[in-house]
């Protein structure tokens, strides 16, 4: 074996030779994290640790393998297969299937999705006759998900005073009773959604102490990757089992919490040496990813969050470039701005497309781009997309595996009891539902017992409602002996469903029939894999289902050269040697939900951190003056979070043709920056009281004229227009003059023909090229 230590630097060195009770370990961007967290397990490893007695908790299934991976080339393939590693759900979905007797569940329960759930949430509040344009699925689901984020029962939330006042105030007083439906449902059909796996685990260690104290004694080491990311569930489960020995190691970030919306809990890092005491901190603060000044740009945004622990990120990377400042007149240019400096650095540096990627704060933002790269043939990629798994076809064979393995599932059963049409209809299928619930059963029971659970429907319907059952039945009888390969053949082909998708060649049904073999050959790659690595006995329909319903979208890859676009949350844990992160605008970043509160400004911040710190080289912050938005031109000022980076660090760039860069960072235009702290107000360039009449550069007027404050709206305000027209000193409009358009930017006349209301201008834009103006719709000004 290797000599693990001797690859370590100092810090990551002590932090793997720790091993003697509680630790945190503050993992800054780019310390290398993942190298602490593989080498100190097969440190344990190599000190006699048995590794079945090794706990390591992440957050994707990506993550886990790839730390497997890097285990099993130091320690062998063999000894790293019996580790204890994977998502919080996978480990605590197995436990609980062992022990599923002492919590009344069926060991086949089968796992809901959010697709599920919300279907589920949806009949309920149907069958309760409630409005569900007051009682919105989406909403509900949320309520119910963070109740039992927070170990929050339906008993509990339906005696939770607080909650109900809450409840009452959002009128939609009848949450505790859906709640509790929606929790019997799930019973009924012996299923659990994604919130169940955690508050279920806590629950069995809660009220059964000897099942604790056998797995607390079983797990002899506790390991937890991006702690900062876990919620209240999380982190007391994980108090639950370190109790025996306090062998717990924890490794996380504090700058890169920004999930509280899905229910991080901060403070499960922030408090960890309180809830875990004389727990010992260690601190990674060289980053190995980016270069000098991106690193202390990062540090100085953070300088101004109060809840944090304290450290010094440091590289001993090149110095490289100060990050640029790229303000523009509009989304329209900004995207422009955006394209033009990707072939720039891409030629420039020999790179590629792969090297790049876009960063915005919300979804929507995505579409002035993609019009932009689509016109200028940039090849892009959205990173996030529909995942395979949520396409119609595959749920839909997914939704037969599931009634397979367990026919109590009624979610799954609604979706395929007639696909492809087999004759039962809807009016049908309600009927198979009241007697369901009426019998206090599953559909299935009902189908299979109709008569005893008083079914009123004719004799062809009870004849296909025979077949489907027999359909069903012949599959259940395949699943102890059949791998899923082979039994997902049979159901695919025995069911119909090659018969529907194949019977076009159409571009849908070719994609269609595509998506059908891709998952064919997942699951022969999951039998072949299993059984090469030793587990034969786990190459059946339940353990497939296990392992596809724990899938993330982030475990996916596409390696094609293609500019990544992506929202700040799905970029955490990637890197790219140039970022941009685009929209720094108030009421975009931060969010107009987090401007009142002082923890979501802060989250805010760490999210623009995250956002830095995934910059190898280059880092470019752009924003725009004018957006459309809300169906609206908006006016926008510059997010306050450009001047909490220290104004030494940053270059702010005009867009001139020549990209002239000034050294004087943003200080120096007029030594200001943009938000001013003590007045809570904007001291910042654009035209609002249309006086404003001189050449400066649009970067200039950006951070310069401190006559113009604008109190930071609240709430998006009506546009205001900005750009109007001005006669030159000679009184006329001609060629060589320079305007300034609200949507184009800067230009040159170049051509004027026509004349009076159809008077004609042709525009050289500096960042979108050649545009011809009417002059009477044209808003723009002269500015020289």
């Amino acid at each position: 074996m290797r000599d693990l230590l001797n690859e370590l630097n100092n810090s990551q060195r002590a932090a793997v030779e720790y091993c003697d009770g509680a630790q945190l370990v503050i993992a800054g961007a780019g310390s290398g994290k993942t190298r602490v967290l593989t080498y100190k397990i097969a440190y344990l490893l190599q000190r006699g640790m048995k590794p079945w007695s090794v706990l390591a908790l992440t957050f994707t299934n990506k993550a886990a393998r790839e730390m497997k991976e890097r285990i099993g080339g130091i320690v062998g393939t063999d000894v790293a297969r019996q580790l204890n590693m994977g998502t919080f759900h996978s480990i605590f979905s197995r436990i609980l299937r062992i022990e599923s007797a002492s919590i009344g569940y069926n060991a086949n329960y089968t796992i809901y999705d959010e697709t599920d759930s919300r279907t589920l949430i949806k009949n309920i509040i149907k069958g309760m006759g409630l409005d569900d344009k007051k009682y919105k699925p989406a909403t509900v689901h949320n309520l119910i998900s963070m109740a039992k984020n927070h170990l929050i029962t339906a008993d509990d939330y339906a005696n939770d005073a607080a909650a109900i006042e809450r409840d009452q105030e959002a009128r939609m007083p009848a949450v505790a009773s859906i709640y509790r439906s929606y929790e019997a449902h799930l019973r009924q059909s012996n299923a659990m959604d994604f919130d169940d796996l955690l508050l279920n685990t806590y629950v069995l260690f809660r009220d059964h102490e000897d099942i604790r104290q056998k797995y607390a004694q079983h797990y002899s080491y506790i390991l937890v990757d991006e702690y900062q990311d876990t919620n209240i569930a999380q982190q007391a489960i994980i108090s639950q089992l370190s109790t025996q020995y306090n062998r717990v190691c924890v490794v996380g970030d504090d700058y890169q919490s920004i999930y509280s919306f899905r229910g991080a809990n901060i403070d499960n890092i922030l408090d960890f040496q309180k809830k875990f005491p004389g727990a010992k901190l260690f601190k990674l603060e060289r980053n190995y990813r980016s270069t000098q000044r991106i690193v202390e740009a990062a540090n100085s945004l953070m300088k101004h969050n109060q809840r944090q622990i304290k450290k010094d990120v440091y590289s001993d990377e090149a110095e490289g470039d100060k990050i640029v400042y790229r303000p523009a007149y509009s989304d329209k240019e900004e995207a422009a701005i955006v394209a033009k400096e990707i072939r720039k650095i891409k030629k420039a540096e020999n790179g590629q497309y792969s090297d790049f990627a876009i960063l915005y704060r919300t979804n929507a933002q995505s579409r002035s781009f993609e019009e932009e790269f689509r016109k200028d043939g940039i090849p892009y990629k959205i990173y996030g997309g529909l995942s395979f798994y949520q396409r119609k076809e595959i749920k839909d064979i997914i939704a037969y595996l599931r009634v397979v393995a367990n026919p109590d599932d009624d979610q799954a059963l609604l979706r395929i009891i007639n696909y492809p049409a087999r004759g039962i209809g809807n009016t049908t299928i309600q009927k198979i539902t009241v007697a369901a619930e009426n019998g206090e059963t599953s559909m299935w029971q009902v189908i299979r017992r109709p008569g005893f659970y008083g079914l009123n429907v004719n004799k062809g319907t009870l004849t296909k409602l025979d077949g489907f059952a027999t359909l069903i039945e012949g599959f259940l009888a395949k699943t102890k002996n059949t791998d899923i390969y082979a039994l997902g053949k049979d159901i695919v082909k025995i069911s119909g469903i090659s018969a529907d998708l194949y019977s076009s060649r159409d571009a849908e049904h070719i994609s269609r029939q595509e998506n059908l073999e891709e998952l064919l050959s997942g699951m022969q790659a999951f039998v072949d894999q299993n059984r090469e690595e030793g587990r034969e006995d786990e190459i059946f329909i339940s353990d497939y289902l296990a392992d596809v319903s724990l899938l993330t979208d982030q475990d996916s890859d596409d390696d094609n050269d293609t500019v990544t676009m992506m929202t700040i949350h799905a970029a955490k844990g990637l890197e790219f040697p140039t970022v941009f992160v685009v929209g720094l605008e108030e009421n975009i970043f931060p969010s107009p939900m987090a401007i009142n509160s002082s923890s979501g400004l802060e989250e805010e911040r760490r999210l623009l951190y995250v956002a830095i710190t995934r910059a190898e080289r280059h880092c470019i912050l752009t924003n725009a003056q004018n957006r459309f938005r809300y169906g609206t031109m908006q006016f926008d000022v510059p997010s306050r979070f450009i001047a909490d980076i220290d104004k030494n660090l940053i270059n702010c760039q005009d867009g001139t043709d020549n990209d002239t860069t000034t050294d004087k960072g943003i200080a120096g235009y007029g030594g200001r920056m943009p938000w001013d702290r003590k007045r809570r107000s904007w001291e910042t360039g654009p035209r609002l009281d249309n006086r404003y009449q001189n050449s400066q550069p649009v970067a200039d007027r950006f951070m310069a004229d401190p006559k113009l404050k604008v109190t930071h709206p609240r709430k998006p305000e009506k546009p205001v227009q900005t750009f109007y027209k001005v006669e030159t000193k000679s009184g006329e409009l001609k060629v060589g003059s320079i305007i300034e358009h609200e949507r184009f930017g800067v230009g040159t006349i170049t051509q004027l023909e026509g004349k009076g209301e159809n008077t004609k201008a042709t525009v050289d834009f500096r960042n979108l090229g050649r545009k011809q103006l009417l002059l009477k719709f044209a808003r723009f000004k002269i500015i020289g």
